[in-house]
């Protein structure tokens, strides 16, 4: 007869074995989703590359779009760069890195050959300069001189944003005349009644990536950004802003807030609901972002998005300030892209008030529904 402890080994064994499997199941599912995200963020990978390539870079991708995205200098200025003749890309990317344009080669790299680029790569002088996003850097090198221009606008960029990006991307416009066009009132849009006297298109200005006349004006770009925010904004996300009680301004509004806050885009319909469920209550929102707005460029941490925020930055006397004000802010703090916009129009259901970043750096949040569970939520 077998003694007691001597069943434990095999149970220990299978135990684990459970663990191992279950551990096995989310680590799957969770890489598999991997590619999906890049798709979102990067576009869609190269026909030529194989199942096992494009999983691969796309999980390098995923851990490298911080350095894909974050310029090396927001304020530097331009810089002519030369490309010779059959040039490899080692010799190039070395380059750019010797200029101080780029800080990781290897990122920049790796996005090359994801969307297909590394072959495309042309010949000749362009002016670059590093407060380029590296991946804005790549585009620019696939023309040195052409009529056309690729302007890719980031969800969540604040329209300074998009006027600091316009002397590097080969456009014609300054980043003063840019923004004083956005004050002017455009007349015939769907949101044209919702916007306050003096207030600019923030929020409008849609997302995406646009291929461009080199002398496009600044009238013209706004324009051409508020058309495609007609054209993919419609009657359903319209609709959707009305059940829950906002206005388009106002759904927009909100949608900036949650581009802003969401790392994932997954979680974007369940924080929409936090705000949702707090409005309804009239709770303040209490979120960073807005915030940051409020105090706008930071000269010492050379970014629009002052990171982290002090105890005395929250003080901060503005009506963006959703600490101190109720409701929402005035007006939009970005400009939000689709998702967003469709988070806020069909949010998720839930009971939650609160919530707070993942303490374990994937950009998931944890959701509570009281202050205590939130509180317990905290890292550390």
């Amino acid at each position: 007869m077998l003694k007691p402890f001597s069943r434990v080994g095999p149970l220990l064994f299978l135990l684990s074995l459970g663990v191992l499997c279950i551990l096995g199941f989310f680590a799957v599912n969770f890489i598999s989703g991997i590619p999906g995200e890049v798709e979102q963020t990067f576009g869609p990978a190269s026909s030529t590359l194989s199942n096992n390539q494009k999983l691969n870079l796309s999980i390098r991708l995923w851990l490298q779009k911080d350095a894909l995205f974050t310029p090396v200098n927001p304020i530097g200025g331009e810089q002519s760069f030369s490309i010779g003749l059959d040039e490899s890309v080692t010799s190039i990317l070395s380059n750019l890195a010797s200029q101080g344009l780029i800080n990781d080669t290897t990122a920049l790299r790796n996005y090359l050959i994801y969307a297909g680029l590394d072959t495309q790569l042309q010949a000749g002088e362009y002016t670059l300069s590093p407060n380029m996003p590296p991946i804005l850097i790549a585009h620019a090198l696939l023309d040195a001189t052409p009529e056309l221009i690729i302007l890719t606008v980031f969800p969540g960029w604040r329209l300074e944003e998009i006027a600091d990006s316009l002397p590097t991307s080969g456009l014609t416009i300054t980043p003063q005349e840019f923004i004083a066009a956005t004050f002017i009132r455009p007349p015939g849009y769907s949101f044209t009644t919702d916007l306050p006297f003096g207030a600019s298109v923030e929020g409008f200005l849609y997302p995406g990536v646009y291929e461009v006349q080199r002398d496009i004006t600044a009238d013209q770009l706004v324009i051409l950004l508020l058309n495609s925010f007609e054209e993919n904004v419609g009657f359903e996300i319209h609709e959707g802003f009305s059940r829950q009680g906002l206005s388009l301004y106002e759904g927009v509004i909100l949608a900036s807030i949650v581009q802003r806050e969401a790392v994932l885009v997954e979680e974007q319909p369940q924080i929409a609901s936090v705000f949702l469920n707090r409005l309804n209550i009239s709770m303040k929102l209490e979120t960073d972002p807005t915030v940051q707005y409020a105090l706008a460029y930071n000269q010492d941490q050379l970014t629009w998005w002052t990171n982290p925020l002090s105890l005395t930055d929250l003080e901060f006397v503005s009506p963006f300030n959703t600490y101190i004000y109720p409701g929402l802010p005035p007006g939009p703090i970005a400009n939000p892209g689709l998702d967003a916009l469709q988070a806020v129009a069909f949010p998720a259901v839930t009971p939650y008030f609160y919530f707070r970043a993942a303490c374990d750096g994937s950009g998931r949040h944890i959701f509570a529904e009281t202050f205590e569970q939130h509180q317990a939520n905290a890292c550390g």
